[in-house]
């Protein structure tokens, strides 16, 4: 462990109420490095602050934030979080991220195979870190003659939000499979697909935007949790619905496979409509499938303890401090 208590920044390119990815992340390493005793401010950027180490979430956004921090501190360490549109974009192609990969001392991924997409050279900064949660209660389904699907997830094409509404289409009259779908329509022309298919798609609903506590208590009453991303450095949901018990049907990509496992029978590939109703219905219908799932995922619990994230978190400031 470190020996004292450190200033440490945060900067995040979303404001720090934003209920994406990077803000559950950025507030979640805001409470566990504040329990280490450390003391933490998060902002959008970096405007001079005295700090003795600052984490940077994005490379390519926050590059800014890690110049000005090299500039004012230089033998100060800095941690880049890469997050899935650095890892699964334009990882080197993009000057500013790859000046964002110079000043970094350490890279931090959410799942192990983000490593692989470090260049070797700066492969030994990497660490990856399993998100964590405290375990969620499962709720049940509200009713019994329903098979609920949550999908939390704002609307961006990256999410391939509309995907599920597609899929629960093609499922037979007989299914009971029912969509809840939570999250802010980041692109408004989504907002408004979404709202069309609420109107005309019996099996699908989209509510918008809702807190966080809401939004884990619809994952908790669920039967399964469907992610259709194209691209995902290490999706938090796919944490909450380990610590909730609650099947994941997702995208094979690398975000989830490394959190889920090269073996897990969830996976479709991405885009495929006609896939993902399949797995729906296979899961609605087969109960030794369904359980499978669930096995599963119980036996991942291990992975998203709070006290495995703060030891990961531990260890690599003591590294740097």
């Amino acid at each position: 462990m470190t020996s004292r208590a450190l200033s440490i920044g945060i900067v995040m390119p979303r404001p720090r109420s934003s209920l994406g990815g990077n803000g559950v992340t950025a507030r979640r390493w805001e409470r566990l490095l504040a329990d280490l005793g450390h003391r933490v401010t998060v902002r959008t950027a970096y405007a001079g602050e005295d700090h003795d180490l600052l984490i940077s979430l994005h490379a390519a956004k926050s590059a800014k934030a890690l110049e000005a921090f090299h500039g004012r501190f230089p033998e100060r360490p800095q941690i880049l979080a890469l997050t899935g549109t650095d890892l699964y974009g334009d990882l080197q192609g993009n000057p500013l991220t790859r000046r964002s990969l110079e000043l970094a001392d350490r890279y931090v991924v959410l799942q192990p195979r983000g490593l692989d997409r470090i260049p070797e050279a700066l492969r030994e900064r990497a660490v990856a870190i399993h998100q964590s949660l405290a375990p969620i209660a499962r709720s049940g389904p509200k009713d019994s003659a329903v098979f609920d699907v949550c999908m939390l997830s704002h609307l961006r094409r990256v999410k391939d939000p509309l995907l599920v509404a597609t899929a629960v289409r093609h499922l037979p009259p007989e299914s009971t499979v029912r969509v809840t779908h939570v999250g802010a329509a980041l692109d408004p022309e989504l907002g408004l697909e979404a709202s069309r298919e609420t109107e005309s798609n019996t099996r699908y609903r989209w509510v918008g935007e809702v807190d966080r506590e809401t939004a884990l208590e619809v994952l908790a009453g669920s039967r399964i949790l469907a992610l259709t991303s194209r691209m995902e450095g290490g999706a938090n949901v796919i944490s909450e619905a380990i610590a909730a018990g609650v099947p994941v049907i997702s995208t094979r990509i690398d975000g989830s496979v490394g959190i889920l496992g090269e073996d897990y029978p969830g996976f479709f590939p991405s885009g495929d409509a006609h896939a993902l109703a399949d797995l729906l219905r296979r899961a609605e219908t087969d109960p030794e499938f369904y359980a499978d799932l669930g096995q599963r995922v119980e036996r991942l619990a291990p992975l998203v303890e709070p006290a495995r994230e703060r030891e990961a978190w531990q260890q690599l400031l003591a590294s740097l401090v």
